[in-house]
């Protein structure tokens, strides 16, 4: 750990079990030091992205050398060609990696091998690598317990491994377009509707959020927390300035049908680290000139989290919903009652 914070690595030559059995004692090591939290919720959260980034810093200075066509030539490795072809494409010269990132490569490969079960589809999806897995399915809930609209078109804007686009069809939408910025979520949501033979009713197209023209039901699960991400697999979680969702409700009324309804996902986990407020947002509404019609919530089902996580308290807390939202009618919205 000394090596790692002098910004030296150690590139390992040894048993590939030994060298998962450093990297796991460093963790260990790592995960018993407490995060400091002092201050506001808001400094909780910061502090706790810098742990986080210093740990992974130093979890990633065990080293491996990986020959042409990825081949791992230490004594008891597994053979990690097909999980790093998957993630990376073709590569004929030697490279030297994180052991940490290898192995979130062959963890992200048994995803897409595998799937993830998501009940409330009857399905699996098969997240790829660098595409943020289905794994809290409570929005899902949530997507297939609010009343449909009687929608024949939507759209699924950052589409992700595409299972919002695929319960949007089962649901009765015939023809849902879904975008994503991100190459990798495109070619893995075309791998599941494809898989779920869903391509007559699914559309995928890679888009800056909207695709050309208006749908009946647009829906979006926007990420989260308004910070910045620091991988392509974080921008499923952070929204810079909440870049993202300001531009969805200010764009939305151009691609909405008369008539026609938005599904907004977010959680309030932001507004309890007091990274956003409440009334930002329903400002934000306003000034995108959309009524709410109504609101689903939930709260999530947090696997059990350490004593010493600082945002244990806020996440426990923490509330999921389903906003409803329309254009007004005759220059009025509904009242809305909370």
């Amino acid at each position: 750990m000394s090596l790692a914070r002098r910004n030296r690595a150690v590139l390992w030559r040894g048993d590939y079990r030994n060298a998962r059995q450093l990297l796991a004692a460093v963790k260990r090591r790592l995960d018993r030091r407490p995060v400091p939290h002092d201050g506001t919720p808001a400094d909780a959260f910061h502090q706790y992205r810098r742990a986080t980034a210093d740990r992974a810093h130093i979890v990633s200075r065990v080293l491996i050398e990986l020959g042409p066509g990825y081949h791992l030539d230490l004594p008891h490795a597994p053979d990690v060609s097909q999980a790093c072809l998957q993630a990376y494409g073709p590569a004929t010269e030697r490279l030297v990696t994180p052991l940490s990132e290898l192995l979130g490569v062959l963890g992200a490969h048994q995803w897409r091998r595998r799937g993830v079960r998501v009940p409330v589809l009857g399905e699996r999806i098969h997240p790829h690598y660098g595409v943020f897995a289905p794994t809290r399915q409570e929005y899902l809930d949530l997507v297939a317990a609010a009343p449909w609209p009687r929608a024949t078109t939507a759209f699924d804007v950052g589409t992700g491994t595409g299972v919002l686009a695929v319960l949007l069809a089962q649901r009765g939408a015939g023809q849902v377009v879904a975008t994503d910025i991100q190459a990798r979520a495109v070619a893995c949501a075309q791998d599941n509707v494809d898989r779920l033979r869903l391509a007559d009713n699914i559309r995928i197209e890679q888009a800056d959020l909207f695709p050309p023209g208006r749908a009946d039901l647009v829906v979006c699960n926007p990420p989260w927390l308004p910070a910045v991400p620091t991988s392509e697999l974080d921008a499923a979680i952070y929204d810079p300035g909440g870049r993202m969702l300001r531009r969805f409700l200010y764009g939305l009324s151009d691609h909405l049908a008369p008539g026609g309804e938005a599904w907004l996902v977010l959680s309030d986990l932001a507004e309890r680290l007091g990274l956003r407020t409440r009334q930002e947002l329903t400002e934000m509404l306003a000034t995108a000139g959309l009524c709410v019609a109504d609101r689903l919530d939930t709260r999530p089902r947090h696997r059990t989290r350490h004593q010493s996580d600082p945002l244990a308290e806020y996440r426990t807390a923490e509330i999921i919903s389903l906003w409803r939202l329309t254009s007004p009618v005759r220059g009025h919205c509904p009242r809305y009652r909370p």
